[in-house]
C-alpha cells in the first residue's frame, strides 16, 4: 500500500489592498510559513496553496497596480523560496502565483517543485472567466500548457486552477496523461459556487479515478466586497469520498493520507477509460 500524505493550506488576506503588491506578498508569505513548517514536520509529501496565494483576489478591480504582483517563474522570489522549503522537508510543493512571462503578458500559474527542490515545470490556467466582478481577462492571458503531468517523488501530479474545474475535459486530459492526484487551487465566493464546490470535484474524481485536492481561501477582501470566500479546502478519493475538509472561515492546514493503490483499484472496477469512445466525440472540438 503506497501512502502519500497530501497537505492543503488556506489563508485569509493579510494586510490591506491599499498596500503595495510587494508589501502584501511579504505578509502572505510570513502567514504561510508556520503552516509550511507544520506540514513538513508532520510528514506531508505533497503540499499546495490557494490560487494566487501571495496576493488578494484582485480581479474584481481593473487596476493595473496589480500587474506589479506578477513574478517570474522559476526565477522569482516566491518560487525560489519554496524550493528551499521543498528541499528542507523533502516535500513536493505546488506554488500558485501570478506569473510575468514578459512585460504586458501575465498568467495565472502554478509552479511545481519536486521533493529535492528541483523545479519541474508549471501549469497556466486554461479557462479565464470574464463576468461582472470577475475581470480575469484584464489580468490573465489564457494558458496553453497541454495538460502537463509532473512525475514527482511521490505521485504523478496534475494541476487545474479554479474556474478550470467547471470544464470536465481538462480533468479527463490530465487523467489520460497519467495523473493520480490533481490539485485545484481556487479563489471562490459563496453563492451558487458553494453548492458546486462539493459537487463538481468529487464527481470529477470518480469520473477519472483520481484523488483531487481542492483549495479555497477564507474571509472577505475589501474594497471590492464581492462576497465571502468560504474556505472548505478538501481532499477526495477516487470514489468521491471526502478524506478531510477545512473550515469555512479559518486559516489552517489540512492533511489526508491517500492510498495510491486505490487509483488502480477503482479504475479496474469502474472501467470508464476502457469504455470511452473517443471516435464519437468529434463534436467536442467542432463547436
Amino acid at each position: 500500500m503506497a501512502i502519500v500524505k497530501a497537505g492543503l493550506i488556506q489563508v485569509g488576506l493579510k494586510g490591506s489592498t491599499d498596500q503595495s503588491p510587494e508589501e502584501i506578498r511579504q505578509q502572505m508569505i510570513e502567514a504561510h510559513i508556520p503552516y509550511i513548517e507544520q506540514a513538513g514536520k508532520a510528514g506531508v509529501n505533497v503540499l499546495c496553496f490557494q490560487e494566487v496565494f501571495t496576493q488578494p483576489y484582485f480581479c474584481p478591480s481593473q487596476d493595473s497596480k496589480w500587474y506589479a504582483a506578477a513574478e517570474k517563474i522559476p526565477d522569482g522570489p516566491t518560487t525560489r523560496l519554496m524550493q528551499e522549503y521543498a528541499r528542507k522537508y523533502n516535500m513536493v510543493i505546488v506554488v500558485p502565483i501570478y506569473e510575468e512571462h514578459m512585460p504586458g503578458v501575465y498568467y495565472n500559474t502554478a509552479a511545481v517543485i519536486d521533493a529535492d527542490g528541483k523545479y519541474l515545470g508549471k501549469y497556466r490556467k486554461t479557462h479565464i472567466p470574464q463576468v461582472a466582478g470577475f475581470y480575469e481577462k484584464f489580468f490573465f492571458k489564457p494558458g496553453n500548457s497541454d495538460w502537463p503531468v509532473f512525475d514527482t517523488a511521490y505521485c504523478k501530479l496534475g494541476v487545474y486552477i479554479c474556474y478550470d474545474r467547471h470544464f470536465p475535459e481538462g480533468w479527463r486530459a490530465l487523467a489520460l496523461n497519467g495523473a493520480e492526484y490533481i490539485v485545484n487551487p481556487s479563489a471562490t465566493v459563496a453563492g451558487l459556487s458553494q453548492y458546486l464546490w462539493k459537487l463538481e470535484q468529487p464527481a470529477s474524481a470518480v469520473a477519472n479515478g483520481v484523488y483531487i485536492g481542492a483549495i479555497n481561501r477564507p474571509g472577505t477582501e475589501g474594497p471590492w466586497n464581492i462576497g465571502r470566500f468560504y474556505g472548505s479546502s478538501y481532499v477526495v478519493d477516487p470514489r468521491g469520498e471526502f478524506l478531510v475538509e477545512a473550515s469555512e472561515d479559518k486559516d489552517e492546514l489540512v492533511m489526508a493520507d491517500m492510498d495510491m493503490d486505490k487509483v488502480r483499484e477503482v479504475r479496474d472496477l469502474w472501467q470508464f477509460f476502457r469504455d470511452r469512445r473517443p471516435e464519437m466525440y468529434g463534436i467536442l472540438t467542432e463547436i
